[in-house]
């Protein structure tokens, strides 16, 4: 008898026994879908945040000046800081990095205590202002709700242009962009045309992004720079995560040599890394990822005692046929292997059921999170090996059960 023969066999049983192999099935199916699913699941979603936060500037990093703790005589602990990164320095950063695909932003915080107005309507002096170029805008991940961020011209010639968060938006023009889009409004003396009102993105502890205005950089360098206290940010972003620490030791040696700095010098600056946060996530789903294994190899659990019940009754139901097939000339081995093929078909069965089950749920994550779904191979191979580990020990006691019957006393039994 051979391998397709048992196949056979083993799904003309299961159709005889529809209604106990649907149950066994649909136990097995339900593990396997919450093990691919969640799986899948996560996988999805650690790729659509890694996408996100790679738009928002996760695979960067910002050079700033360094700051240093130093021993006081009696007021206990300060601060010593470096030199300030000037506007020179950080353009001819700009202009001497090559490293290739990689792409270098400048900004400079004006202040946090701008007082923005349009007609008899006016903010807090509460507002941002911050002078940045077209890399900035494009690697923080700001999304415009109107009109466009700024070109190369603008930047370039300083023009007073404009683009203001969703609070400036929301107060001074009823939460209307493109109401603003083409207004006036004025900081302090200078007025600046709104080319852009940018979506919303909250706020956290340390900073508001939507109660703040983007200038041009040569415009904030025009109005803002101090060389004493004037520090511009420099960030790098690659295209790859795999890329960072090449980029950054590239970066460090590059701006050594701006900063005038000998050999055996210590660097006057500070590398600050931005891809921290899916690490910190990749972390915490690995406990997940675990826990789902557990939760599923404890519903295949149920399912393997309910499989191997299933098998023993239907070696007992079959004991005359068992013994008719002896006494025709099967041996041990034949029985052994036709009853083990059996419990691993509906394992199999399944294990397929429940995989795609697992994949439609994998598929309405990306769906509802707008992101890229990626066939789960690996978490796929994961199932039908756990199915088909469940079927041979299920089904490896009964089988023996079977093969182990005297002809004789399995055609006496009624």
């Amino acid at each position: 008898m051979n391998s397709f023969e048992n196949i056979r066999l083993a799904l003309r049983s299961i159709r005889h026994n529809l209604l106990r192999s649907l149950i066994t099935l649909s136990i097995i199916a339900i593990g396997i879908a919450a093990l691919v699913g969640i799986l899948t699941a996560l996988d999805v979603l650690l790729l659509s945040l890694s996408s996100n936060l790679s738009d928002m500037g996760a695979n960067s990093f910002n050079i700033e000046r360094k700051y240093e703790d130093l021993q006081g005589n009696r007021r206990g602990r300060r601060a010593k800081r470096s030199a300030v990164i000037s506007y020179d320095q950080a353009t001819s950063f700009k202009e001497k990095y090559d490293y290739p695909n990689a792409k270098v932003s400048l900004a400079l915080f004006c202040t946090s205590l701008a007082t923005i107005k349009h007609k008899s309507e006016k903010s807090n002096p509460n507002v941002s202002v911050s002078g940045c170029d077209v890399n900035y805008v494009k690697m923080r991940g700001y999304k415009m709700a109107a009109g466009r961020i700024f070109s190369e011209s603008e930047i370039e010639h300083g023009s007073h242009k404009a683009m203001i968060g969703w609070d400036i938006c929301k107060l001074l023009f009823d939460s209307k962009p493109e109401k603003a889009i083409g207004k006036s409004i004025s900081n302090g003396n200078v007025k600046y045309k709104i080319i852009g009102v940018m979506e919303s993105k909250g706020s956290s502890m340390s900073s508001n992004e939507d109660r703040m205005i983007l200038i041009p950089l040569t415009n904030a360098v025009r109005y803002y720079d101090n060389p004493d206290r004037s520090s511009y940010d420099v960030s790098v972003s690659v295209s790859d995560a795999i890329e960072m620490e090449p980029a950054e030791s590239t970066a460090i040696g590059v701006f050594r040599n701006i900063r005038g700095l000998k050999a055996g010098q210590d660097n006057d600056f500070e590398i600050f890394k931005s891809d921290g946060i899916m690490e910190v996530l990749k972390e915490n789903t690995v406990t997940i990822r675990i826990s789902t294994i557990f939760i599923g190899l404890a519903t295949l659990c149920g399912a393997a005692i309910g499989l191997m019940n299933i098998m023993l009754v239907s070696v007992t139901e079959r004991t005359r046929e068992i013994g008719v097939c002896k006494a025709l000339g099967a041996s041990r081995r034949n029985v052994l292997l036709q009853f083990l093929t059996e419990a691993v078909s509906i394992s199999i069965l399944g294990g397929i059921v429940g995989i795609l089950l697992g994949i439609l749920a994998g598929l309405g994550v990306a769906y509802a999170l707008g992101g890229q779904f990626v066939m789960p191979w690996n978490w796929i191979a994961l199932g039908f090996g756990l199915c088909f580990f469940v079927g041979v020990v299920s089904g490896l006691y009964p089988a023996a059960r079977a093969s182990a019957l005297d002809p004789i006393e399995a055609l006496r039994y009624e």
